[in-house]
């Protein structure tokens, strides 16, 4: 089906059945004026029923913005996996990581799970592989204000490219230790899967080294962009 080099159409996910982000409008707006200054169309949709082979046919990635708790059917989960198996390109934002932990294959393919949080605060996030179209625009420390999540278990094991860490030495209420995983990437089948656990404020969507932070993800994921550095382009 894929890698076929470009980014085209994006289906953009927010369903929540847990804690619901005030951001996510801001997220879903980032995105469309991203799209429409790099020339791919963006769909968003809180309907389950979104996730059917035809649907998704054709498709250059899915993004799980800041969705929560269980958000597809069983027929759904059928046909992302297929798609996915099939060379699709899934990017998670945020809370996509505190979603569908009944689901073990979503485990998988996002890298790791929500354990918890401390209070929003600046932090310092620590650029592990500026080589990726998704980091190679920012700083190898780029100061970053967010809710800094923990996971259940770290992402970090073979198949899995850590692209940023945090410094848990420069907030309060860190609970990973000295590595402590925030971006990554892996590849899953002939499909890819990317993650970043930023996004949480409204205000993160208009800032521009975060929207270039979510363009070289996505294009990353659709096969468009290798790794390059500068590959990510301008933000828009």
């Amino acid at each position: 089906m894929r890698h076929t080099g470009r980014l085209s159409d994006v289906l953009v996910y927010t369903r929540t059945t847990g804690y619901r982000h005030d951001s996510i409008h801001a997220g879903k707006a980032a995105l469309r004026e991203l799209g429409e200054a790099h020339g791919f169309t963006v769909e968003a949709s809180e309907d389950p029923a979104v996730f059917t082979d035809a649907s998704l046919a054709g498709r250059s990635a899915v993004v799980f913005l800041s969705t929560s708790g269980e958000v597809l059917t069983p027929d759904g989960q059928a046909a992302l996996r297929r798609w996915i198996s099939d060379g699709g390109g899934f990017m998670g934002v945020h809370s996509a990581a505190c979603t569908e932990y009944q689901w073990p294959y979503y485990g998988d393919l996002l890298g790791a799970r929500f354990a918890g949080h401390p209070a929003v605060q600046p932090g310092t996030v620590l650029v592990e592989d500026p080589s990726h179209p998704a980091m190679a625009h920012l700083p190898l420390r780029w100061d970053w204000n967010d809710e800094w999540y923990d996971f259940r278990s770290t992402p970090r094991r073979p198949g899995v490219r850590v692209l940023a860490t945090v410094d848990e030495s420069g907030y309060e209420g860190g609970g990973m230790g000295a590595d402590h995983p925030v971006i990554w990437c892996k590849e899953s089948g002939a499909g890819r899967s990317f993650y970043t656990a930023l996004g949480h404020a409204i205000d993160a969507y208009t800032a521009p080294a975060f929207r270039r932070h979510l363009l070289g993800g996505l294009r990353w994921a659709a096969g468009a962009e290798e790794g390059a550095a500068g590959a990510a382009g301008a933000a828009g």
